[in-house]
């Protein structure tokens, strides 16, 4: 079923089916019935994730799923689009706030709290794909229900990794942090040292076992880059 390979992640492959269909499979044999099943509910609430071929048996599967059949995307992921130059450091930004706002309007799937919500976890410029101009989210592995500022507060901290190393993408990393800080405030002020939802998105990154060792090691830097780069102050 699977044919050609287009891409891999960190834990992912995927292999085109055909030019309307490709398959998403984990290397090390992980289940995707929650990704399935939180995709379909989003999909019913119109955001923008990738088409599921089974919509109707993700949304109420119950059984392990290996495979996960989806939409083929055509075109760049923001990433590409940052590094190609057709989008600029603060679209940028201010689009992956606005992809965090959109996902925290829809009710939880599963709580009854107001408060929860559905998260994404890992909504970063790799994991975005504009098609015809039209960003899709993809890649819902670490998706589950709760505060939104720990959701907001796991995208700033990957674009702060990033920004605090010594590469060639920390310049517009940083500038991509900027302008999502920016608009993510003042709907949540990751500054705020007494909600805890940064430190947990530091522990998070930490525990993650395909984070690297060097990763690991910019968090603290990371961490007071966000500080430094909120405009607002607790």
């Amino acid at each position: 079923m699977a044919g050609e390979l287009l891409g891999s992640g960190r834990s992912a492959d995927v292999f085109a089916i055909d030019d309307h269909w490709v398959l998403r499979r984990y290397r090390d044999g992980g289940g995707v019935t929650t990704e399935a099943v939180v995709m379909a509910y989003l999909a019913e609430h119109g955001y923008p994730v990738p088409r599921l071929r089974d919509p109707e048996g993700a949304g109420h599967c119950t059984a392990r799923r290996t495979d996960l059949v989806m939409q083929r995307l055509h075109g760049p992921s923001m990433l590409q689009a940052l590094v190609q130059g057709t989008i600029a450091a603060e679209e940028a930004g201010a689009e992956l706030a606005g992809l965090l706002h959109r996902l925290h309007k829809v009710p939880a799937r599963v709580s009854a709290d107001p408060g929860i919500r559905i998260l994404h976890l890992d909504l970063h410029p790799d994991n975005v794909m504009l098609t015809s101009g039209k960003p899709m989210v993809i890649d819902w592995r670490n998706t589950e229900e709760g505060p939104p500022a720990l959701d907001c507060g796991m995208s700033a901290l990957i674009l702060a990794q990033v920004a605090a190393g010594n590469t060639a993408q920390a310049a517009p990393a940083r500038a991509v942090l900027t302008s999502l800080l920016a608009h993510l405030a003042p709907a949540i002020t990751l500054t705020d040292t007494h909600s805890g939802h940064l430190t947990e998105a530091r522990n998070r990154r930490a525990a993650d076992p395909s984070t690297s060792d060097s990763e690991v090691q910019l968090l603290g830097a990371a961490v007071e880059l966000i500080r430094d780069l909120a405009p607002y102050r607790p």
